[in-house]
């Protein structure tokens, strides 16, 4: 932390370079994660009711509680974790507070209104299917701005202060 508030950080090669690879990790992160989204459902509320629900013609059961709670276990923490790890770089930024407060907030909602937009279609309502989906583009959205402003947040400083990105 200290590194962030003295202005180290800028001038720390290991530090760059690792907060640049995690950027990099959670770009393949957000695209993964895309790809295994849309394995399953598309962006229209009927694929999603189909995902959750079962679907007759595709001869697949609903989801089951349990798989449901173990998928949903897993991604609290680790979503969570993400989005932390991110919002506490974007808050190093320099970026208007105002933006930080509403691009971590939505961060965080938008991560925890996709897990719960599942269960509300499987055990409330098939309505929740456009939660579901509004909430997925959200969230990654948000990871992406996330990604875009401390990036350029590190790429603008370093290279105002006229060194390399990796200059020690």
């Amino acid at each position: 932390m200290r590194f962030f508030v003295s202005g180290e950080h800028y001038r720390k090669v290991l530090l760059n370079s690792c907060i640049l690879l995690f950027l990099g990790y959670i770009v393949l992160f957000a695209v993964s994660a895309a790809l295994m989204y849309f394995h399953h459902m598309d962006l229209t509320p009927s694929s999603v009711v189909s995902y959750y629900l079962g679907s007759e013609e595709e001869f697949r059961p609903p989801r089951s509680y349990e798989g449901m709670l173990e998928v949903t276990h897993f991604h609290l923490f680790a979503q969570g974790m993400l989005v932390l790890t991110l919002v506490h770089l974007m808050l190093m930024t320099e970026l208007p507070v105002g933006l930080k407060i509403m691009l971590g907030g939505m961060s965080f909602l938008s991560a925890v209104a996709n897990e719960a937009a599942g269960w509300m279609v499987r055990f409330v309502h098939p309505a929740f299917a456009w939660m579901k989906v509004g909430t997925f583009v959200l969230l990654e959205l948000s990871l992406t701005l996330l990604v875009i402003s401390v990036g350029c947040s590190l790429l603008r400083r370093v290279k105002s202060r006229g060194k390399p990105l990796l200059a020690k």
